[in-house]
């Protein structure tokens, strides 16, 4: 049996366990055999298959699918810019989102009775701003990524609009009032239990469909790592190649970050231990492998930040964090001593 087989069993136990633990653990606590029970379709207590089938199991399928989501545009980001610690940051589309949403919540206090969330837009209404938001910025940066051939020329531009998007939602902060802020603050918080069944509807298919487009990307992505000149010299089209990148990743990012909020590091961190422990740049498993580890590590700091048997729940961005942060700083590290880490 070969190495990467042995991990993607271990990884695929894991994810089950934790999917599981997820549902389980809570500030109300549900025994295995009645989470088994409800997700197996027969008859438990009517409270606790009510928490588990529209609370707890929409929130640890969006824990998988924000994990796969954002740890393949980290992969898909490092690889097109040679940089491990490229994420999609650089686009500027989390500060694009948070954007979108900083002017609905400043909207919300002019006119609450169409943008407030008893309204007809609703709870999708921070959802619409956010996506309109990160777009905006995605067709900006692609915009400008057409006339360049520079990938750090288009690193410099996307950190630039992040820099605008960001200045623009301090100044709406400043004249906003103290509740909106609050609001605005808490979804720059991330949260994972805020995505419905209705929700899930436009999450999911948007989610799955880019992500099982990436699968057709590996042999480019491979041949990309090796330079520009070459990945020409083999059949890529790299201008097309870079764009579909680019594309894809926004697209997921903007859609994870509209419903869920930014969550940092993921991109980042999973890529770098998914060449770490499967111990290759091969893209073909590098692509479902950081899928496999950003799902398992959702649901992990989901279950961390439930601190079960209490009240509390952290922010998931928070748990993320101190996670991510020190896998940061091993990648610098490692960078140092080896000059490269895609090897």
């Amino acid at each position: 049996m070969s190495r990467s087989t042995i991990w993607f069993t271990i990884f695929g136990l894991l994810l089950v366990v934790f999917f599981l633990l997820d549902i389980m653990l809570g500030s109300v606590k549900i025994p295995m055999d009645t989470v088994l029970s409800v997700l197996s379709g027969a008859e438990s207590k009517p409270s606790w298959h009510y928490i588990v089938i529209n609370f707890r199991l929409p929130k640890a399928i969006t824990a998988i699918l924000a994990g796969a989501g954002m740890a393949v545009t980290g992969l898909q980001m490092q690889t097109l810019f040679k940089n491990p610690l490229a994420d999609t940051s650089i686009l500027g589309i989390g500060n694009g989102a948070s954007l979108g949403v900083a002017l609905f919540v400043l909207a919300s206090a002019f006119m609450p009775t169409v943008f407030s969330q008893g309204s007809s837009f609703g709870n999708m209404g921070i959802v619409i701003a956010a996506v309109f938001g990160a777009s905006t910025v995605l067709l900006c940066v692609s915009a400008v990524a057409m006339w360049l051939n520079d990938m750090v020329s288009i690193l410099i531009i996307g950190l630039m609009f992040g820099f605008i998007t960001g200045s623009l939602v301090g100044i709406l902060q400043y004249f906003s009032n103290p509740d909106m802020i609050k609001s605005y603050l808490l979804w720059t918080l991330g949260s994972l239990s805020g995505v419905t069944w209705t929700q899930m509807k436009i999450l999911a298919p948007i989610v799955i469909s880019a992500l099982s487009v990436t699968m057709f990307f590996p042999k480019s992505m491979n041949a990309l790592l090796l330079g520009e000149q070459y990945a020409r010299s083999v059949g890529v089209k790299v201008t097309t190649m870079r764009n579909s990148l680019i594309g894809l990743t926004s697209l997921i990012a903007g859609t994870l970050t509209a419903f869920i909020g930014p969550i940092a590091f993921v991109g980042i961190a999973v890529p770098f231990c998914a060449r770490l422990v499967f111990k290759t740049s091969d893209h073909r498993i590098l692509i479902p492998a950081s899928m496999l580890c950003g799902a398992v590590l959702l649901l992990f700091c989901d279950i961390v930040s439930q601190l079960p048997g209490h009240q509390t729940t952290l922010p998931i961005n928070s748990v993320t964090a101190l996670i991510g942060a020190p896998v940061v700083v091993a990648i610098i590290l490692k960078n140092r001593r080896n000059k490269t880490v895609f090897n």
